[in-house]
């Protein structure tokens, strides 16, 4: 178990195991495992400014669309807890090339839908088949670098992902409104294609060697198929510190959530915007913003974690990279998203549209300011099941967010813009509350449940 007397990490056979691969090969796994988180988030993403031409063309609500939207992240916690948990199984390379044929089977069901109950199952598919892209991602990139780097790399992971989530929206909301959304799924299945060729030729396994679960068994079959529970990750979080971070980011996560799903129910209406292409540009600022959020918290959490380290000579405390999530998750998230909806609500024409772009920008900065040192967090103190302690997470906050998200439109239409907007902005301080609550009691909080955390010899 880790605790303030960890001793400085050396030299060991454990680090060496970190130089196994080039620093080019580093950079070309890095690549990859971004491109596949890409594909996830264009798959999440540029289904939302969709909802109204899909609910037109197969006779829905829009409500319904959205439930559907609601369904697929339920999807996207299911399939990060399997392809984690089978990664610690049969390693990283495998689960990939397992997922993302789901991906590219769905994509064309998803374009082929004619009913609602069509488009909820291949929905539900091409999302569990893309759900993996998180988890093993974060998982490989804690296999390839060491404690003090990782949280930079994690962060330029996550901005390329973001990246993707600033990008897509627009795309989809142009493929709409010009070509069409069921194209635009035919297109994705494309990319998985592509994807799974890359994998399949030039991405090695990143495992540590004698760690996966099937190096462990002595009578292996030519194709052994072996049974493991995918909710075991789930187990993880009966640790206080992963249960706390991961309340509190999804707590703080929400707040974008409530600007970005009701998007053109509220700043659409609001300023006269109707053409979905222009609505989908909306989401850019968020994505950007969540862009620069993750790449600047990423590296500032291992300057972070370095300093601190040198002032305490060496010893290392886990919860110093929290430190990192102050401005994002006590100003930048609460302040943004609560400004959002008095904005919406009280301020009109272009002045009003221009500063709630403003706040769409802010709120990605904060929130990402959040999540990216928590990710690298869990990472740090259960290394060796750090895809497992990812997937946990990930799972458990898109459950949250699946549950959370379709009570936004109700809300908005019940209670308005401005009080859904507020009660996001105290969940978020709440969630940044936790976090506080966490570095201070951190290591109590450790020693109270030992789920088989990591220390430096080992990390």
């Amino acid at each position: 178990m880790v605790s303030e007397e960890s001793p400085l990490l050396v030299v060991t056979a454990h680090e060496a195991i970190y130089n196994r691969f080039e620093p080019h090969q580093k950079r070309w796994i890095v690549f990859l495992v971004s491109f596949v988180g890409l594909l996830t988030a264009f798959v999440q993403t540029t289904f939302v400014p969709s909802i109204p031409q899909i609910a037109k063309d197969l006779d829905l609500t829009h409500a319904v669309v959205s439930l559907i939207y609601s369904l697929s992240l339920l999807a996207n916690a299911v399939g990060a807890l399997v392809w984690a948990t089978y990664s610690s199984f049969y390693g990283r390379r495998l689960m990939y090339l397992w997922g993302v044929p789901f991906v590219c089977v769905a994509s064309c069901g998803v374009a082929l839908s004619t009913s609602f109950h069509g488009l909820l199952f291949w929905r539900f598919v091409q999302s569990f088949g893309c759900a993996g892209g998180t988890s093993l991602g974060v998982g490989v990139i804690g296999d390839i670098y060491k404690l003090g780097e990782r949280g930079t790399i994690i962060g330029a992971f996550y901005a390329v992902t973001l990246f993707g989530e600033a990008v897509a929206p627009f795309l989809g909301g142009a493929a709409t409104q010009y070509w069409s959304w069921r194209n635009l799924h035919y297109c994705l299945g494309a990319w998985g294609v592509l994807e799974i060729l890359l994998i399949y030729l030039s991405f090695p396994e990143t495992s540590h060697p004698g760690t996966l679960g099937i190096n462990k068994v002595t009578r292996r079959r030519w194709i052994h198929i072996t049974w493991v529970n995918p909710l075991r990750s789930l187990w993880l979080l009966r640790s206080p510190n992963l249960l706390a971070v991961m309340s509190a980011s999804s707590l703080v996560l929400i707040s974008n959530y409530v600007l970005l799903i009701p998007m053109a129910y509220t700043i659409g209406i609001r300023y006269g915007i109707t053409n979905e292409a222009i609505i989908g540009a909306c989401f850019l600022p968020s994505g950007l913003g969540s862009f620069t959020g993750s790449l600047v918290a990423g590296r500032l959490s291992d300057i972070v974690v370095r300093r601190r380290r040198e002032k305490r000579r060496g010893v290392w405390y886990p919860e110093d990279r929290l430190r990192a999530t102050w401005i994002g998750g006590l100003i930048m998230a609460p302040l943004s998203v609560g400004a959002s909806g008095l904005i919406t609500t009280y301020i009109g024409g272009p002045i009003g549209f221009g500063l709630d772009i403003l706040c769409l920008y802010a709120n990605g900065v904060g929130v990402d300011s959040v999540l990216s040192p928590i990710s690298s967090y869990n990472v740090d103190v259960v290394h060796s099941r750090s895809a497992e302690a990812t997937a946990a997470y990930v799972a458990s906050r898109w459950l949250i967010i699946s549950a959370v998200t379709a009570f936004i439109i109700p809300s908005i239409q019940h209670i308005g813009v401005a009080r859904t907007d507020i009660i996001a902005a105290v969940l978020a301080l709440i969630g940044q509350g936790i976090i506080f609550l966490t570095i201070r009691y951190g290591d109590r909080m450790r020693a109270s449940v030992d789920v088989g955390f990591s220390t430096m010899e080992n990390n």
